[in-house]
Parts: C-alpha cells; structure tokens; sequence
C-alpha cells in the first residue's frame, strides 16, 4: 500500500475521517464563539497550555484547526494557522518575529498593502525596511547585517511577475542569523513549496487560488511549531485579532479540494494566452514565466512545477492604450482579484499598487502602463477571442 499520498488526495482527506463525525462525508462547520469544560480544572489546564483542547473561536477552533493541518501538509510544513485575510497572515507574523531596532530585507517589488503596512506601520515602530533586488542573491550578499531579523519576499511577485531563487536566499538569509518569510499566493503549494526549499514562514491569501470562488477573504500562514504557536498566541490573539471564522475556513477546505484541478487549467490557459499576447503587435512585453522569453526561465524551471495563471504585459502605448483595452473587454472583468473562475484583468498603478507614489512605483519596477491579467478557467478560445478585439 501508497504511503506518501499524491497532492490532489492530500488536499482532500488529510486530517478527516467521516467515521469519527458520524459519517459525514463533508467536515462538520463548527459555529460557536466559545468551548464547555468539563471542569474548572480542565479549564484552568487548557488557559495555561498544559492540557490539549480548544478555549475560544479566537485562538482555535475544530473547522480551522482541520484547515490549518490541510495546509501544513500540502506546504511541507509542521504547522499551520488560518486567519481573516491574506495581510493579516503577514501583519500578524511580522508584528511578532520583529522587534524594534530590527531591519527586514525586502525586495523591490511587493503587493501595494504589504509595501503600505511595511513603510506606513512597521517602519513607525522602530523597524527598518530595506529594499534589495532580490533576483540576484548577490545582491542580498551586500545588503545583509547583524540587524537583518527577517527576508520578505513574493515570488512571482505582484504583478510584474519577478522570481526570486528562494533556496539561494534562504542559505543566505540563515548564514547570517536572520529568517526568511515567503508570500507564496500566485504559486500555491501545488507550484511551489517555499519550506523544502529553505524558508521558515510561508503566508497566503488564500483570497485567491486557495479558496478559488471569490467568495471569501481568508489568509493562511504555515511555519515550524513553535513559530506558528507564537503567531497565534501574539500577532493574532493580541496584536491583530484577525481571526477566520468557521464559515470561512469551510470555503477555503473546499476550495483547495479542486486546487490540483483549476491549478492545471489555470496553467494551460495561462501558456497560451501569454503566446497570444507576445505575438501581438499591439503588445510591448510579456511577462510570464512559461515563456522562452522571460529572463528568469532557468529559476522559473527549477522551482515551479508549473508557471501559474498570472500574466503581466504592457501594450505599445503605454498607459492611454492599457486603460481603453481594459475598457473595451466584455467577458473579461475588470477587477482587482485574482486566482478566481473568472478571468480578471486590472491596472496596477491606479489600482492594487497605488499605495506607491510615481517615484516609488519606478523604482520598485511597476511601470504606468503594466496590465495584470489572471486568467480564469473559462474556454480559452473565448478568453483569447475577448482579448483579441480589445487589443484591436
């Protein structure tokens, strides 16, 4: 008999045995705030985590618990920790692995609300935010010092898809003390897993292709055990509160039941729309890593097992010509998600990263004229066909 079980039957059984929950076929949705003791003293052990069981829905709860053992798994990671949204996984992990006085080594190109919580929040507190091309390891060589605590960084990265060689960091980042966190949202634990490759945190909107419907806002945060237990009882039961709720964590295990299955289809549409793209000549540049074209193709090759659904392209008049082709499309959605059924497309620089003034947004490689698209699961000849006569 199979002892290492394949990912599609991970993401569906680990952690469930209908036996044990009188046979339903789907985990039970635990909706309560609080949990009954059998006696004081039972209580008492459990406060001072002496005894195993839950307390209260803000510190644990059996649906998110099923959840966060589900993700731990398919990351290769001892634990895991469900919370409300993608940024509060990463505000509730760097509010308690950073201290003041700390610098944390970012890359140059982030998620608007990561760069906004890291240079409008963090930075208040005493905490220096260094920005450093991480593409090239050598870079992170110069940069680091004594006063590096932590290595933060998106690969591909949102949304001009730059990849950064994690087990290269990561041996880096180690050898002088410090600690590396990964934002792992466009790939998915089915492309990529951070944790084999040397990293010690990995957070995720699990908004997006986790959860995969757009009908949820969920964040996901997988680590060793101590690590995981110290976010819990510190960045997310004091300092954020940024809980899950049962129902949420419920959307999200079934999402990731079908990850396998959209993860393939996100990646087959995804190839051939960017070879559209790149053949129009309407289109500047494409950046997709499944393409001969991208620079990055050798890391591309060694750490994704496939190149996701996330295209980045910039058409031959910049910015004037993105806004009236984002305009023109008609199945296509204009909308600042991704990952969902739905194939979504939307303008950067005055919307998901305008939280980077013009100067910044140049500087971190976010051109004016940069178009995100995230291709969706619909026919792809009728993607390509939208596509076709709003580039026309």
């Amino acid at each position: 008999m199979r002892t290492t079980k394949s990912f599609a039957t991970r993401a569906i059984h680990h952690g469930y045995d209908p036996a044990q929950n009188e046979g339903a076929l789907t985990p039970p949705l635990h909706m309560t705030s609080t949990f009954v003791f059998e006696t004081a003293e039972q209580g008492g052990a459990r406060f001072a985590g002496e005894a195993e069981g839950h307390v209260y829905s803000r510190i644990s709860n059996p649906t998110l618990d099923l959840l966060e053992r589900r993700i731990a798994v398919l990351e290769g990671a001892e634990a895991g920790l469900a919370l409300a949204s993608g940024i509060g996984a990463i505000t509730a992990a760097m509010w308690t692995l950073l201290e003041p006085g700390d610098e944390l080594i970012v890359d140059e190109t982030l998620y608007g609300c990561t760069f906004s919580f890291l240079h409008h929040g963090l930075a208040k507190f005493g905490i220096t935010v260094t920005h450093v091309d991480l593409t090239d390891p050598e870079n992170l060589i110069k940069a680091i010092s004594a006063k590096t605590r932590m290595v933060y960084f998106e690969t591909p990265a949102n949304p001009n898809m730059r990849l950064v060689d994690i087990a290269a960091v990561s041996d880096i980042a180690h050898a002088a003390g410090a600690i590396v966190m990964v934002d792992n949202t466009y790939s998915t634990p089915y492309l990529t897993q951070p944790i084999t490759l040397g990293a010690d945190v990995v957070v995720h909107s699990a908004t997006k292709y986790l959860g995969g419907h757009g009908d949820v806002i969920a964040g996901l945060l997988v680590g060793d055990h101590e690590t995981v237990t110290r976010i819990r009882l510190f960045g997310m039961k004091d300092m954020t509160g940024a809980v899950m709720s049962p129902f949420n964590a419920s959307l999200v295990l079934r999402g990731i039941k079908t990850l396998e299955l959209r993860m393939d289809r996100h990646c087959q549409s995804a190839m051939v729309v960017a070879k559209m793209l790149e053949a129009s000549a309407n289109v500047d540049r494409v950046w997709y890593p499944g393409l001969m074209s991208f620079e990055q193709r050798d890391l591309s090759l060694r750490q994704m097992s496939d190149f996701g659904g996330m295209i980045a392209f910039e058409l031959n008049g910049g910015i004037a010509a993105g806004r009236a082709m984002i305009n023109k499309t008609q199945m296509i959605h204009c909308a600042v998600s991704l990952g969902d059924t739905e194939t979504l497309i939307q303008h950067p620089a005055s919307m998901t990263h305008s939280t980077y003034t013009p100067e910044e947004r140049h500087r971190h490689g976010i051109s004016d004229g940069l178009v995100r698209l995230s291709v969706g699961l619909e026919g792809v000849e009728d993607i390509l066909a939208d596509l076709e006569q709003a580039l026309a």
